[in-house]
């Protein structure tokens, strides 16, 4: 398949549904677990999991390139998944990952840097079945959903952290609300998110009323994250989503300890994760180090392709998996010359087995 394709047509719209974003609050969450346990020094903590290393699908290459003087020695790269799971079970399996992110930490600079992996992206599920991203972890949680990102994308991922959807708008409240620029379009539509967010939740909302930067409170900025109207469809959204993670990083970085330790006392039970404390103490003693430099999304706009795949419905098909890897690679890690392996070969192989006849090219 070539890259660089233009005139693509808009991916079909699927059947709206309510999805709240969880995953905006996940190094602000790992960040007030660590306040938890030093402060109250209790053994309470989140759900935790034990994911094996050796059934995660690291490639042998891959696992080269952590050596000394490898391209991806010193990187931390964790796996964040916002759930659609509405009770502690969905946490676990049976859920959606609706919002897929790595954090690529540089453990030497402290420089963080996101990468969204579009949910409704076709790619091997980490089952060598081919579907959307986001089936996933709906079908093995968070293991076969981090072996799909490491099979896919030449990742080294072994920790993951899972939030449910109910826990966003008391974290947001929690720290006082978030500032956002809402621009005219968006403003066409936040409310009517806050609406349909309300009747779920049974409660009120104050409507935005004005364009500009300006404070949102919690069940706000969950309508915020949540616009997929008027242009961008869910690219755009996607890069709400991590507008509003950096807001909450720098919104917790000028919260006070007490109230960020009840912040985290009200969302505990909302938190999935393989980290225990003692990797949340190493990569957060100092939290100040830790600032996000950058953030972007796979597949990259000059790298995919909307397609109707059958009855697996809407996908964003990448044009080339190859290209996209070989571009995440420069991003996260500064590999210029990176080759991705034989595996991901494959995969792209049969990715355009399955959708070639679907698409207009």
């Amino acid at each position: 398949m070539a890259a660089g394709v233009s005139g693509r047509r808009r991916a079909g719209k699927s059947k709206a549904k309510l999805i709240l974003f969880g995953v905006e609050i996940i190094i602000i969450l790992v960040m007030l677990i660590v306040l938890y346990l030093v402060l109250n020094k209790s053994s309470e903590g989140p759900k935790m999991a034990e994911l094996d290393p050796q059934v995660l699908e690291i490639h042998e290459d891959v696992k080269q390139l952590k050596e000394e003087g490898g391209t991806m020695q010193g990187y931390r790269n964790i796996a964040l998944f916002g759930l659609d799971a509405e009770n502690d079970a969905q946490l676990l399996t049976g859920s959606h990952s609706d919002s897929i992110m790595i954090a690529s930490v540089n453990m030497d600079t402290g420089d963080i840097k996101l990468v969204s992996v579009y949910r409704d992206t076709y790619l091997n599920l980490g089952n060598d079945e081919y579907w959307k991203a986001t089936q996933a972890y709906f079908t093995g949680g968070a293991e076969q959903a981090v072996k799909m990102l490491n099979m896919n994308l030449d990742m080294d991922i072994t920790d993951f952290v899972a939030v449910g959807y109910k826990g966003l708008r008391k974290v947001i409240d929690g720290l006082g609300g978030i500032y956002i620029d809402v621009d005219s379009v968006e403003l066409l539509h936040i409310n009517n998110y806050q609406l349909k967010i309300a009747e779920l939740l049974e409660c009120d909302y104050t409507p935005v009323t004005e364009t500009g930067y300006q404070l949102l409170d919690g069940m706000q900025a969950t309508a915020y994250c949540r616009i997929r109207y008027g242009g961008g469809d869910d690219f755009k959204r996607t890069a709400r989503q991590r507008e509003v993670l950096m807001a909450l990083e720098k919104q917790a970085k000028q919260t006070d300890l007490v109230t960020l330790t009840k912040v985290f006392n009200d969302c505990i039970g909302d938190i999935y994760t393989s980290l225990d404390s003692g990797d949340i103490l190493d990569l957060l003693a100092d939290i100040g180090k830790y600032s996000i430099v950058g953030q972007d999304a796979i597949p990259q706009e000059n790298m995919r392709l909307p397609g109707n795949i059958g009855a697996k419905g809407s996908c964003i098909i990448p044009d080339s998996l190859e290209d996209n890897v070989v571009w995440l690679h420069e991003y996260l890690f500064g590999d210029k010359d990176y080759t991705v392996t034989q595996n991901v070969k494959e995969y792209e192989r049969q990715i355009e087995a399955d959708t070639s006849q679907y698409l207009n090219k």
